[in-house]
């Protein structure tokens, strides 16, 4: 019988986690590093990567910062450079625009499409062929439930999730005998900065609350199960997916609960 003990143990494989200073790109470092991979926390932000990077060597575990601003073509070859081929690679940096499609500015759509689509497609062009060439590695992208469902005000934003899954799955078909996996996950509602302005009108904050069928919101830190099964051979024959960990939004019609009859198998009180 298969020894599965060591099933999700990263142990020598090297991390860079694009966005990692922040959210659940530093939620995902930590996790990562948690199962023995060596990480780079990559980020825009260089002193708060080096804050996380920090955190994780605390534990007496393996992390370095590295400076990558992922909309400049230089910037993203010259972290190439540093921090040469990953086995694991995770892009997670998004931005949003809340208007109706028609207000949207063609400079906040280009903003909107540099950062979540582009610049994606940026990083993959430089880390993914030596992967490639290895023979081995896992890529993931975070996507969002808005690639497959979409609200008032999330026009640009879901186009760029519909359109990064859709990436990943021709890259995933493309790099299938290559033994490099893609996959994207697509989380739901989460306490983030991107979800800031959410959080600060109380009822917008409670709706969605309420549209889970977990009835809350999720810390990025429930995301790492999902990056770390991604990340390892717990996952070998699973690329081109789109990992759903969104609370039952996407499984439930609605948001109103019936009146239905009460269980048969509720305790007596």
């Amino acid at each position: 019988m298969d020894d599965y003990s060591k099933i999700f143990d990263l142990s020598g494989r090297r991390a860079l986690v694009i966005g990692g200073a922040s959210g659940i790109g530093r939620a995902s470092c930590s996790g990562l590093a948690s199962f023995g991979a060596d990480v780079i926390c990559g980020d825009l932000d260089i002193a708060k990567a080096k804050e996380a990077a920090l955190a994780i060597a605390v534990e007496g575990r393996t992390a370095e910062a590295l400076h990558i601003d992922l909309c400049d073509r230089d910037s993203v070859a010259g972290a190439a450079r540093t921090a040469g081929v990953p086995d694991v690679l995770v892009i997670s940096p998004s931005i949003n625009v809340r208007k109706p499609l028609l207000d949207v500015t063609e400079e906040e759509f280009d903003r909107v499409v540099g950062l979540n689509l582009k610049s994606i497609f940026r990083a993959l062009k430089v880390f993914v062929p030596g992967m490639v060439a290895r023979g081995k590695g896992s890529i993931i992208v975070f996507s969002s439930i808005r690639a497959q469902v979409v609200e008032p005000g999330q026009g640009v934003y879901a186009a760029t999730k519909a359109g990064t899954l859709q990436m990943i799955r021709a890259l995933a078909a493309e790099l299938g005998q290559s033994g490099v996996r893609a996959n994207a996950i697509a989380p739901g509602i989460v306490e983030t900065p991107l979800t800031q302005q959410i959080k600060q009108n109380d009822a917008w904050y409670r709706a969605y609350s309420d549209k889970s069928v977990m009835r809350r919101w999720a810390s990025p830190s429930e995301l790492v199960g999902a990056v770390v099964y991604l990340a390892s051979d717990a996952s070998s024959y699973v690329t081109g997916s789109y990992l759903l960990v969104d609370g039952g939004w996407t499984a439930a019609d609605g948001r109103f609960t019936p009146p239905l009859p009460a269980s048969s198998h509720a305790a007596a009180s």
